[in-house]
Parts: C-alpha cells; structure tokens; sequence
C-alpha cells in the first residue's frame, strides 16, 4: 500500500526539506513595451509588400516533407495507399531511425551503426540523428563537440532539425547573433507550415507531471478515441445533439484530447451541427471551404458561411470576412475600406485575430496609411493573447529595428516561441501517443530528440521518464541500458536547461539532487544556488528550503532572521504551507528561545532517525494488513480519548473532582 505523502509531515516537519506539490505551467508570454523602445523614424518594413499570404497563398506547392526533410513522419503516420518510392539513402536512413525506435537493444546497435554509415556518405537527415546520439552518448561516449559539428553538417545540408539544435545551442552560450538568424528561418518555415498544412498552430506540448505527480487529468484528456468522456461526448452527438457534434468536430478539425486532425470527420460534424441550427459550426465551416481543408476549396462559399455565422454574434467571423474582401475572394472586388471595418468590428469584441489583421494593414499600408507603431500595438495585444504570428511579425520587427529598437534577445526569443510550432513538433505528439500506450522506452528517445532542440516541456518530460521510472525508462548509455549514475545525471543536465527556460520545478530538483546527494556528491552550497533560482521564479518550496537551510546553517550562513524571512515569504506565496510554515516557525521559536536545550538536541538528531521511521513505516506500518488494524486502533484510542475529555469537562462543570477510572471502565463516564 502507498503511503500518503503527508504521513511523515506531522512527524518531522523540521527534519527535512518538505515536498510543496505546485503545478509547472506553461509561463505565459507578455510584452510590456515603453515609449523608450519606439524610434522616431520607423524605417522601411523589410518585406512590404501590398498584400500578406495566408491560407495557402504562399508556398502551397511544398509539402511538409519538403519543409522538414528527413522528419520521421513516415515511421509514426505512415501515408495511407501506395507509399511514394524512396531514395536509396533515405530508405536506408527510415530503416535505421525504425529500429532506434524499436526500443530493442540489438536493434538499437544496428540501427546506431547505420545511421554512422550513412552520416559518413553526407545524407543530412543521418547526420542530423547522429549529432543526437552523439549528443545523448547513445551507444558512444557523449561528445557535444561531435554533436555540435555532425548538426552543423546536417543544417548545411538543410535539416531544420539540426538547425533547431544549434539555434538552442547558440542561444544558451549567450551568441544571440547566430541565434536569430537561424530562429528567423525556422519561424518563416513554421508560418508557412500553418498555411500549407491548412491546419491551425499545433497544440503546445502536453505536460507529464505537475510538480512531483503526473498530470493524471491533462494525460486522461489525451488518450483520444479512447477517452471515456469523448466516447460520452460522440454517442450524444450521434444521438441529435448539436453541442455535442460541433465539439466532436472540433476536436477533429484541430486534432485535440489526442485526436489524428481528420478533416473529412469534422466537416462532416459541423455539416451535421449546422442542420441541428449550431452556429459556431457556420464559421468553422466557412474557415474549411475557404483553406481547402477536407473539400476543394470555394470562396464563395466560405463568404456565405461566415457572414451566416457573423448574424449570430459570433465576432471572430468577421476576421474571415474582411481577409476575403482584403484578397477579393468569393467578392465582387477587393475592398481594403470593407475589409478594415470587419477587423475593426472583430478588435472590438476582444477578437485577437482582428487585432493582429489590424497590424498587418497597417504595417504594410494596405487601404490605410502606414503606422508602424499603431501596427506594433495591435501586435502586441494579439501577441500577449497567444496568436503566433503577432509573435513572428514583432519577431521581425525587433530584428530589423523597423519601427521599435532592434533588441536581438527578444527578437530571438519570440522567434524560438514560433519555431516551436514548426512541423517538427510533430514529434511531441507522437511521444506522447507512446507514453500512453506505456512505451516509455520510445517516449524518452522523442522528448530527447525535441530536448536537444531546445523544447522546455520535452526536457522536463524526458527527466521525468528517467526519474520516475529509472531502469523501465530504457535509456541508453554508452555501452548499452545506462546505468544508475548515466540516469542521474542525464535527468540532472535535462532538469537544468528545464530550468534555465523558467521551469521552476526543475531548479528546486536540481537543489533536491544536490542537498541529498541523488546521483551526485552532497554539495549544500550548489543546492543553495539551486533554490535561489527557483526562489526567483516564485517558488514557495524553494524559499522554504533556503529558510530552513538558514536555520540549520547548511551551504548558506548560520542566520535565524534570515530563516524566518524565508518561511514567512514561503506562506505568503502559498496558503497551502500554513501547516509546514506553522511548524517550521515553532521549531525556529525553541532554537532561538532555548539554544542547546534538550528540545533542539532533539529536533537535530531527527534527520538520522527520519530514514530509519520511513523504513519502519514503510515495512511494518503500510502492509496492508497492519495498516488496516493500526487504523482501527488509531480510532478506539481517539473515540476513548474524546469521551475521557467529555467526562472531565463535564466534571468540572459539577464542581466534582474527576475521580481516576478503573481498569475495566474502558474511559466510560460515570454515573
């Protein structure tokens, strides 16, 4: 039987760094800007052209496969029909990558010594895989100087993949010069993946873990066709009801809770929804004529489904609609002065696509006068509300200095944010789908691979995989599964680009390692730094551990103001450690109040006895069947307690003097 994680707290508050269970979210992006960061000459806009592609407008022509060569869609969606034939060299490559993949460690050799071969002929897309296995110390010694140069073949090559890793790795040494440019790329392709594979921005990464638990919630959300609550939700749209078909084919259209994005499927349920007078499915429906999206495309019909849906209040309808008056699609005419007041209409509803739409107009000068910084506020208020491409275009903006400063590190920053939603985010989906399905030795090659590309939520989801399932997690070392040390230490280097990223469950990890000596030397000084990190992100935890490191004077000086200072911000950051907080002030009362009394030798001498209880427990009191009697003890003792304190109190409510009870009275109140 488990124990429950609050067993020991009421034993030995003090004795150790307490586990504050806190949820690591995703932080959101927000740019606050000043008049400072505005130029009085904006300057020309790079790329000023009269018009913006959207919708397939662009590069239609290319497939994704063209904007991500060598990606390992082929091994985890394999096309339906008859497979387009293959190149030598990449059927070799696809061949190799599948038995990486296999989680079989013969497989894995062969596969590794493949994947050698053909780096060595100069395929990209191998080298790209062996600068990562390089870079893991998969079957080899590890060697970043090997990983770095096999990436920089293979992003010469054009492997964006490769090119990813270097952009993260250029990021993290502070060379933001080379940084930008390469994210600049990557965030052009990635916008041009959301107009080619007609499909919204993929869903951002699901998290494993909230905090030390695993997301049981976001992961039971994910499982698909197989979710209880979406096979609930279908048989109720397969029974009439039209709420339910427009979420089923939402959940489609996008390919959420877990769901392959399948067009034909959500057209069909928006079709459905629409008959039953579901008018959220009208604009959606005009969305897919307009992108081709499951139908070949019509305009004009696109144009009749949003202004259908634009009568039912539904603002974000009017976005469609001035874009097919800006283009002159499925219009008589373009009409820039129709197409403004749309947008104008969508903004003031708080739609964020009519303020990003606004900014491009502007920017650009199309039917208006040309007003960068008007342009940037629009992008800022889309930006801040997540649209991707407000990102992109402020992405530019501050690279190029048109209209803002140039600021190198935040243009680096947002273009990564919109990289990320590149093609090769794929892959996030795919670890996931194995996770599931308790692949967990696949699960943690994917998260590695995004990892090396610089994706947070990927570091802190392998790390996971590797502490939370140690040898299941079928991690790879240098001469075959890794041993202890190689999975403590992998998890620790994951952990800390985690944490460099803002994940601050990862530093309050690392300081853990480190205060315990968990695959590395006990170093109370380095776990300090660990936690003051973490602290900086506003993690109650960590300020607790520092206080209590204060306290005992462990890595940080001797120092009981300080200590309570701690505890005290640990609180007010969150209510939930009133109880630890509570307790850890009592124990800093008596050390302060009565130094070298018996009560702080003993409250010391805990910790050595704290491993030895947590066994006992561990052994004796949470077998199943002890446990359950203990339980039962524990009750007869409190219900006889209670009952002793009535008959006392009531007592003294007599004037009587409580008379001791006898042996056989089991605590029952005399008459």
């Amino acid at each position: 039987m488990p124990r429950p994680k609050w067993f020991f707290l009421s034993l030995a508050l003090s004795l150790s760094l307490l586990t504050l269970s806190r949820s690591v979210a995703a932080r959101q992006f927000v740019l606050v800007l000043s008049q400072e960061d505005f130029k009085d000459d904006p300057g020309a806009e790079p790329d000023s052209s009269a018009e913006w592609d959207e919708l397939g407008d662009g590069d239609s022509h290319k497939s994704e496969e063209d904007l991500d060569p060598g990606s390992w869609r082929p091994i985890f969606e394999p096309p339906s029909g008859d497979p387009q034939p293959l190149s030598e060299s990449d059927a070799a490559y696809y061949s190799a990558v599948g038995k990486l993949m296999s989680v079989n460690p013969a497989l894995i050799e062969d596969g590794a010594a493949e994947i050698a071969a053909a780096a060595e002929t100069g395929h990209p897309a191998s080298q790209s895989v062996l600068g990562f296995l390089w870079e893991m110390g998969l079957l080899r010694e590890r060697s970043k100087g090997k990983a770095f140069l096999y990436h920089h073949f293979a992003a010469e090559g054009g492997n964006m993949q490769s090119k990813m890793a270097l952009a993260y790795k250029y990021t993290r040494q502070d060379m933001f010069d080379k940084a930008v440019n390469l994210y600049a790329e990557l965030a052009e392709v990635a916008v041009n993946n959301f107009l080619i594979s007609k499909d919204s921005p993929v869903i951002e990464p699901v998290r494993l873990h909230n905090g030390a638990e695993e997301n049981k919630e976001a992961l039971r959300k994910s499982k698909g066709e197989e979710d209880e609550d979406f096979q609930i939700l279908e048989y109720q749209a397969q029974k009439g009801n039209a709420a339910a078909m427009y979420k089923v084919g939402l959940f489609y259209y996008f390919g959420l809770r877990g769901l392959r994005r399948d067009h034909s499927k959500a057209l069909s349920w928006f079709l459905k929804a629409v008959e039953k007078g579901e008018p959220r499915s009208m604009e959606l429906l005009g969305e897919i004529y307009a992108r081709g999206a499951g139908v070949e495309r019509n305009y004009t019909k696109a144009f009749e489904w949003l202004t259908l849906a634009s009568r039912h209040q539904l603002y974000s309808a009017y976005n469609g609609m001035g874009y097919l008056y800006v283009k002159g699609y499925g219009v008589d005419q373009k009409n820039y002065t129709k197409a403004k007041e749309y947008f104008e209409k969508a903004a003031e509803n708080d739609e964020v696509g009519g303020h990003y739409n606004l900014g491009v107009m502007y920017l650009k000068g199309i039917g208006v006068k040309r007003d960068v910084k008007l342009a940037c506020k629009f992008f800022v208020v889309a930006a801040n509300n997540g649209q991707p491409k407000a990102f992109y275009q402020l992405a530019k903006i501050f690279h190029n200095g048109v209209g803002f400063k140039k600021n190198i590190h935040l243009a680096t920053a947002l273009y990564k944010l919109v990289a990320e939603r590149g093609p090769w985010s794929s892959l996030s989906r795919w670890a996931l789908e194995s996770y599931l399905k308790g692949d967990l030795g696949k699960a943690f090659m994917l998260y590695s691979r995004m990892a090396e590309m610089g994706y947070e939520v990927a570091q802190s989801n392998a790390a996971w995989i590797l502490d939370k399932y140690g040898e299941r997690s079928m991690c790879m070392g240098e001469s075959g599964f890794c041993t202890d040390a190689e999975r403590h230490q992998r998890a620790h280097s994951l952990w800390w680009q985690a944490s460099e990223q803002g994940n601050e469950h990862a530093a309050l990890l690392i300081g853990d390692a480190y205060y315990y000596g968990r695959g590395t030397a006990r170093d109370y000084e380095r776990a300090a730094e660990a936690y003051m990190h973490a602290k900086s992100q506003s993690n109650a935890q960590a300020m607790f551990n520092l206080g209590y490191m204060h306290e005992h004077g462990q890595g940080l000086p001797f120092d009981l103001h300080l200590a309570k200072r701690y505890y005290d911000e640990a609180l007010d950051h969150d209510r939930a450690a009133k109880l630890p907080v509570t307790l850890a002030l009592s124990s800093l009362w008596i050390r302060k109040n009565y130094a070298d009394s018996f009560m702080v030798h003993v409250i010391d001498s805990l910790p050595e006895l704290y491993p030895k209880l947590e066994a006992w427990v561990e052994n004796v009191l949470m077998e199943e069947g002890n446990a359950t009697i203990l339980t039962l003890f524990a009750c007869l003792i409190t219900v006889l307690y209670l009952r002793e304190r009535q008959r006392r109190q009531a007592g003294v409510a007599a004037g009587e003097v409580a008379q001791p009870n006898l042996p056989n009275e089991l605590g029952v109140p005399a008459l």
